[in-house]
């Protein structure tokens, strides 16, 4: 048997143009643990389990680095943070991103590349919906389109009304989206995919052959998704990070995904570590965590 168990690696403040200088990065040696169950590591003694705040020491075969982003500041977010209402109005399905989201993107694609994160990593998660693919492609695609006929691009010239050129995929790690990583669903249009023929069209190097339905079939107009079934959905979704083989994956995805998904992990941590890691995702902030694969049994 085994189980997946998060924990925090570092945190990288919200990539704004206006304070982009102010990056930090800091580590901590705490792993948070999975809400299901205290598994202790064999080699710990009873007063020595990480939940007690002592270092932990994991094979490293075991661990996997995961940089959580959200995307960057959508139609949607400008109205609807002043007034939560505003995300009712149909004229925001499915969202794409802002000027002012693009040059989020922008300072984070810069800094994954200054940093040599973007060496590392092995492949990109994303959520099926157009300001998440937006921003994966953004963030972690190729430099310049080329136009080679044996080479897709990313996303094509002003996909979802981004006044933006056309993306390579040349030189990038593989891009799939994955239905689990969704925002929070139902009621709320933004919330709401588009088929998978049409974003196929729009984003031609991304891997959509992890969804099976064309049309949304998950969203639903009257009945929203609990906070309850979220968290559930969001500990499927790292349980299955924990299932592939690559060793550090970006995942692209929404703050109320992160914020629940997340909160799910650290009951068995100090309170401010815990705190730490339910702390809700600034448009375009990246944040890595390590998660481990525990056996036991």
């Amino acid at each position: 048997m085994s189980t997946v168990t998060a924990g925090v690696k570092s945190s990288i403040s919200t990539l704004k143009p206006s304070f982009a200088s102010s990056l930090r990065s800091r580590r901590v040696s705490f792993p948070l643990l999975s809400p299901r169950s205290a598994l202790r590591f064999s080699g710990l003694s009873e007063n020595m389990d990480c939940g007690d705040g002592g270092p932990c020491v994991f094979p490293l075969h075991r661990c996997k680095t995961i940089h959580l982003v959200r995307h960057g500041q959508g139609i949607h977010n400008v109205e609807g943070d002043k007034n939560y209402d505003a995300y009712m109005k149909s004229e925001y399905f499915d969202a794409h991103i802002t000027p002012l989201g693009w040059q989020e993107v922008d300072n984070l694609r810069k800094h994954v590349r200054d940093s040599g994160i973007m060496k590392k990593i092995d492949l990109v998660i994303v959520s099926p919906l157009l300001r998440t693919l937006q921003t994966a492609v953004g963030v972690f695609g190729g430099e310049d389109y080329t136009d080679r006929t044996d080479v897709l691009p990313l996303m094509v010239e002003n996909a979802g009304n981004s006044n933006r050129a056309a993306i390579s995929s040349l030189n990038c790690p593989p891009i799939v989206a994955f239905e689990l990583c969704r925002e929070r669903m139902g009621v709320h249009p933004c919330d709401k995919r588009r088929s998978i023929s049409e974003y196929q069209s729009l984003f031609p190097a991304i891997d959509f052959s992890l969804i099976d339905s064309n049309e949304d079939t998950w969203w639903k107009t009257d009945v929203r998704e609990t906070k309850e079934e979220i968290a559930s959905r969001g500990l499927k979704f790292m349980n299955w990070l924990g299932t592939r083989k690559e060793k550090e994956i970006a995942i692209v995805t929404h703050r109320a995904f992160l914020f629940h998904t997340l909160g799910a992990f650290g009951n068995y941590s100090h309170h401010l570590e815990k705190k730490e890691l339910s702390k809700p995702f600034s448009n375009c902030e990246l944040r890595s965590v390590v998660i481990v694969d525990r056996v036991t049994g």
